[in-house]
């Protein structure tokens, strides 16, 4: 009952609440980032949902457009600014995923929705983080946010898949606000997207066979 009824009227109510609530800073962070990143305020990206339904995404900028002289963007590390350190550090960057809470995109807590390019790379028990709406914040976030390897935080979000409860959320939503306060985990990471990982990993074994056979045959000359 909790699962499919009580956690989604909350979510209506608490989404609604923190959009009202928080209307003077939504306004305050929209006109700096107009300032200090021009446009678009909002940063809009196609994210996997409930199901691996596609949905829109809604953040405030933190990093501006800048490119190199062959009109490809640097990285993310130069593209950001300090407003957008301190956006990602407070976690204010996602104030427009209130948004997304009351249109049911997401849930306050939830698997954080990750990369469509993700999806064909996904194992079969990995699939299942997918059975459950994306969360605002989740398991895998108060145990390492942006700091855990990927296997890892996917372990996490479809064991949060096979324990929902209402007070494990209510654990994680106080968990989370006390991260917020600490700022734990926010730091851009330098790993592979998730995608190119398992391309590499899906490369290794023929490697190593070619060195095996190599290694072979340089025994036998």
């Amino acid at each position: 009952m909790y699962s499919r009824w009580i956690k989604r009227l909350l979510d209506i109510i608490g989404g609604l609440t923190g959009l009202v609530l928080s209307t003077p800073l939504l306004l305050i962070v929209g006109i700096l980032n107009r300032i200090f990143m021009g446009r678009p305020i909002l940063f809009r990206q196609q994210r996997p949902g409930i199901n691996g339904q596609s949905f829109t995404c809604l953040k405030f900028r933190t990093m501006t457009n800048k490119r190199d002289e062959n009109n490809q963007l640097l990285s993310d590390r130069e593209r950001m600014v300090p407003l957008g350190t301190f956006l990602r550090r407070t976690s204010l960057d996602e104030l427009p995923q209130f948004w997304n809470i009351v249109r049911g995109d997401l849930s306050f807590i939830g698997p954080r929705p990750l990369l469509k390019e993700y999806l064909p790379y996904y194992t079969p028990q990995e699939q299942r983080r997918h059975a459950l709406r994306p969360g605002l914040t989740g398991w895998a976030q108060i145990h390492g946010r942006n700091n855990l390897p990927f296997d890892e935080r996917l372990k996490m979000d479809v064991w949060y898949v096979d324990h929902l409860s209402w007070h494990l959320d209510l654990r994680i939503l106080l968990a989370t606000i006390r991260l917020v306060f600490t700022s734990r985990g926010t730091d851009l990471v330098s790993y592979l997207p998730l995608h190119e990982q398992r391309r590499l990993e899906s490369k290794l074994p023929n490697v190593q066979a070619g060195h095996e056979q190599n290694h072979r045959q340089a025994i036998a000359e």
